[in-house]
């Protein structure tokens, strides 16, 4: 069983819907700077954290600890209680969206596609410094 650990530093980015524009008679999609620019983020500590190891091949069980920057217009009592886990983490982003942008940062550098993925235990919650903890863990099973 194979598990790489690794932090995707900086505020989480949770995926952007594609975008259309129309370019002369045609329609293009595309998706978001910010979400691509945050995937290649995701990917580049990925692969520091692979570092020459081969694309897991067997189902994973992926593991995320959002955490999210304390708004600055907060008392100082409210970001203690941010601190203290006192108070959730129920704004934007939505956490099934930064799942999708980390899952994505990582195809085809921890694995070939998420489809390898088969269970996910996330959480968001505030923080004195913003990223993400990735934990992924491939299970001793055999893949359909």
């Amino acid at each position: 069983m194979s598990e790489i650990q690794f932090v995707v530093p900086g505020q989480p980015v949770a995926k952007g819907r594609p975008k259309a524009a129309k370019r002369g008679d045609h329609i293009t999609i595309y998706t978001p700077k910010k979400t691509v620019n945050y995937e290649s983020l995701v990917a580049y500590a990925a692969s520091i954290a692979m570092a020459g190891k081969n694309l897991m091949l067997k189902p994973i069980y992926l593991e995320l600890d959002v955490r999210l920057p304390i708004p600055a217009s907060w008392s100082v009592k409210r970001k203690k209680k941010a601190m203290d886990g006192l108070i959730a983490a129920t704004k934007k982003p939505d956490l099934d969206n930064l799942e999708k942008s980390i899952k994505d940062g990582m195809n085809g550098v921890v694995w070939h596609d998420d489809s390898l993925v088969v269970k996910v235990s996330k959480g968001k919650r505030y923080a004195e410094t913003p990223g993400v903890v990735v934990i992924v863990r491939e299970l001793d099973l055999e893949s359909a």
